[in-house]
C-alpha cells in the first residue's frame, strides 16, 4: 500500500492508496476539494466539518441521483449499491431536511 500527501481546502492529509490506484485516489480528491471549497466560498459556512460533512452529502446524492458510482468512484459491484432515485428521495430528504433544521444559522443545503 502506497501513501500519497494531498491537499483538501489547503490542509494536508497522509492517505493511504492501493497499488495502481493513484489516479482514482487524486480523481476524489480533486472532487472533494472542489466541492468543499464551493461551499465555503459560498460563504454561509465557515466551520470545515460543517462544510465537509455538506460536500459529502452533495457527492453521495449526486452519485444516488446519477447512479454513477462504478464510473466515477471505481467501486466493486457499484449496481448493488447504487439507490433508485426513489429510493433516493425517500432517504435522503428527510436527512436533508433534519440538516437544514439543525444548520438553521448558516443557510439551507439547497
Amino acid at each position: 500500500m502506497k501513501q500519497l500527501e494531498v491537499q483538501i481546502m489547503g490542509q494536508s492529509y497522509l492517505l493511504g492508496c492501493p497499488d495502481g490506484g493513484e489516479a482514482q485516489l487524486l480523481q476524489a480528491v480533486q472532487r472533494v476539494d472542489a466541492a468543499m471549497c464551493k461551499i465555503r466560498d459560498a460563504g454561509k459556512v465557515r466551520a470545515r466539518d460543517r462544510i465537509a460533512v455538506l460536500a459529502a452529502l452533495n457527492l453521495a446524492f449526486d452519485v444516488a441521483a446519477t447512479g454513477e458510482l462504478d464510473a466515477d468512484l471505481g467501486v466493486d459491484n457499484a449496481r448493488n449499491l447504487t439507490l433508485t432515485r426513489r429510493q433516493s428521495d425517500g432517504v435522503l430528504e428527510p436527512l436533508i431536511k433534519r440538516i437544514d433544521k439543525v444548520l438553521a444559522n448558516d443557510g439551507l443545503l439547497f
